[in-house]
């Protein structure tokens, strides 16, 4: 493998990025050398994904330079970065759903087929192939609609789409919150690759034993400016995390309490749930009273699809759910919201927000039915109370609550997300990979929240793809294998992730 170079590929000087009042960056200047996995960290809002997006030609800086190569570099579109050597696979979804994988993977270059005025179809389809033999994905057909393929399948699509065009820098933005540990498997090989011929990555992760395993070197930003650089020898897991918040992290990360008695009271029950696609078959629970009840598994496990049938958001081949207090079947959104169940969906972007819309709105979504009067109006200063009573109590940052949610930070997304549910006063909550996402802080918050949630008598159902969040904050922990129950642990501070691995393969 090719050793870190002194050679510098990216640079950027005193870069400033402003929207409007907000200053996003401020006067950062970093470099990204030849042979080198440069990751960056930083609470959401710091500025790393802006950096990013400026140096892939997304957006255009508001002071300050880059070089690529040595020379002066100002993309213009995504389409500039490309030609010159700089690929970036985002944070958030950039793929369209209506057209073929094939056409996804060329999205903006079809001119490259183009013969006259006609579009070579079979040629697009074949270089597709190759792009995707790139990554290990031969098992995808090219022609296939990209809203038929999962979400790990549509983030590796995207890999793809970068890679086929054999970047210099390539900018991995929190992919990895997407994928499964396979998927991260072919992009962690596919970043090794880069600096083994002697090219670069720049790896933006909230999980910072990941950037600690993969990166040479870290770069930790604060409110948009640059803090400190940190060489892999020096890497210090506290001493980072204070660079990152400006404060020595709190130790009080997951729950402490062990040997608490669950509520006998059934809440919520689930019986003989068989969801459509299959995934799921013949899976029953209870929900108790006050109770975290931890759902895990691999990818393609059925734990998804749970979340999905238990909030009547799934078409099921067999089996219900009843709200046990009420004794009725939860069959539609509608009637799990009427008995006070709340769902915040993994795909946060595509089911969960509204992004185009503002703050407020997407809060109020979820609690139109609380707010209405007798008369079925609703008060703007009762409106704006119940919404600011969300951005305090969950300190979103934003300029003020019409902000449209597509520009803030992935963390403060999530906050609003969680502010939906939380302002109607949800009795249960499925939470499908929470903090997906998120920054150190934000985490801690959200377990605070869950904490203070079943203190009061809540019950959440908490499906996650991380081991130390499960064991970290259960009572009760329940392993699917192929749609099915393969095993269940008490919470205990014995539990250990090699326990589960072995229930889960």
């Amino acid at each position: 493998m090719a050793e870190k170079s002194d050679e510098i590929l990216f640079e950027t000087k005193d870069m400033s990025k402003f929207f409007g009042p907000t200053v996003a960056l401020n006067k950062v200047s970093l470099s990204v050398k030849r042979g080198e996995i440069l990751g960056l960290i930083g609470e959401n809002g710091s500025g790393k994904s802006t950096i990013s997006s400026i140096a892939a030609g997304i957006q255009p800086a508001s002071e300050g330079e880059m070089f690529l190569r040595g020379e002066a570099y100002s993309p213009s579109s995504m389409v500039d970065g490309t030609n010159a050597g700089v690929g970036m696979i985002v944070q958030e979804s950039g793929v369209v759903s209506s057209i073929s994988v094939a056409e996804n993977i060329f999205l903006g270059q079809a001119q490259t087929f183009r013969k006259f005025l006609v579009v070579n179809k079979k040629k697009m389809y074949e270089e597709s192939k190759l792009a995707l033999q790139t990554i290990g994905m031969e098992n995808i057909n090219p022609k296939t609609p990209m809203g038929m393929l999962d979400m790990e399948q549509r983030k590796l699509i995207e890999v793809a789409k970068v890679m086929y065009h054999k970047p210099d820098l390539l900018m991995v933005d929190e992919t990895t919150t997407a994928l499964s540990q396979h998927g991260r498997d072919i992009l962690y090989k596919l970043m090794d690759k880069q600096k083994a011929e002697n090219k670069s990555v720049m790896f933006i992760s909230h999980d910072l034993e990941e950037l600690m395993e993969h990166c040479d070197r870290l770069v930790v930003l604060r409110d948009g400016k640059y803090i400190a650089s940190v060489e892999k020898e020096d890497f210090e897991p506290e001493q980072i995390k204070q660079y990152m918040v400006g404060r020595e992290v709190s130790k009080h990360y997951y729950r402490e309490d062990f040997g608490k008695e669950i509520s006998d009271e059934v809440v919520l029950k689930v019986e003989d749930l068989t969801t459509a696609h299959g995934l799921l078959q013949h899976f029953s629970m209870e929900l108790h009273k006050g109770e975290i009840v931890g759902i895990g598994g691999l990818s393609h496990c059925g734990m998804h699809e749970l979340a999905k049938g238990i909030f009547g958001d799934a078409p099921l081949l067999g089996g219900k759910v009843t709200h046990v207090a009420s004794g009725e079947t939860i069959t539609s959104q509608i009637i799990a919201m009427k008995h006070g169940l709340g769902y915040v969906s993994k795909d946060r972007d595509k089911e969960a927000l509204v992004l185009t819309a503002s703050i407020k709105d997407n809060i109020v979504s979820a609690g139109l039915d609380k707010l209405k009067n007798k008369l079925g109006l609703i008060g703007s200063k009762k409106e704006r109370r119940y919404v600011q009573k969300q951005i305090d109590s969950l300190s979103i940052k934003c300029s003020d609550m019409e902000q449209a949610v597509q520009y803030l930070s992935g963390g403060n997304k999530q906050k609003v997300v969680f502010g939906k549910w939380v302002g109607r006063q949800s009795d249960i909550l499925i939470l499908d990979c929470p903090t997906r996402g998120v920054d150190i802080g934000v985490k801690q918050a959200m377990y605070q929240l869950m904490e203070d949630m079943i203190a009061e008598g809540k019950s959440i159902i908490l499906i996650s793809e991380e081991l130390s969040e499960l064991i970290g904050m259960s009572d009760r922990l329940i392993i699917l294998k192929d749609g099915k129950e393969s095993a269940q642990f008490m919470r205990s501070p014995e539990l250990e992730e090699g326990m589960i691995i072995n229930a889960m393969i």
